[in-house]
């Protein structure tokens, strides 16, 4: 039985999971958007979401929890200061979408999603 399961293994050791999220979390705060199996991009949602409610609070103890959770100096910076503070002031949750893409990966037909910022319009591109 699958009861008080919280996270997917994704064929992984634990460091390897935590690695992955962390790189997909990092290129999603830079990008705007990240493409990649949709099971990833749930758990990508898990990860982040906890992330951004830290941020909209700007304490010390805010910023050395994500900052743990999250190593990289530029993206803990844009997340308080561009999502927590501006973006998302207002929203209580669900700062994140994930969106099942139509086709498959090439290699072993995984099914793919696109996890984006909710608040985007849906013409608007993220590049520049």
């Amino acid at each position: 039985m699958k009861h008080r399961i919280k996270h997917r293994k994704l064929n992984r050791l634990v460091r390897e999971r935590k690695a992955l999220m962390k790189g997909l979390a990092i290129r999603l705060i830079e990008k705007g958007r990240v493409r990649t199996t949709v099971a990833r991009a749930k758990e990508l949602r898990k990860f982040v979401e906890p992330l951004v409610t830290r941020a909209k609070v700007d304490t010390v103890a805010n910023r050395r929890l994500v900052a743990s959770r999250l190593p990289h100096k530029p993206s803990v910076r844009k997340l308080f200061e561009d999502y927590g503070a501006k973006r998302f002031s207002d929203r209580p949750g669900g700062y994140l979408r994930v969106i099942k893409i139509s086709g498959f990966r090439t290699g072993d037909a995984a099914r793919m999603a696109e996890v984006r910022w909710s608040d985007r319009r849906p013409g608007a591109s993220s590049r520049g």
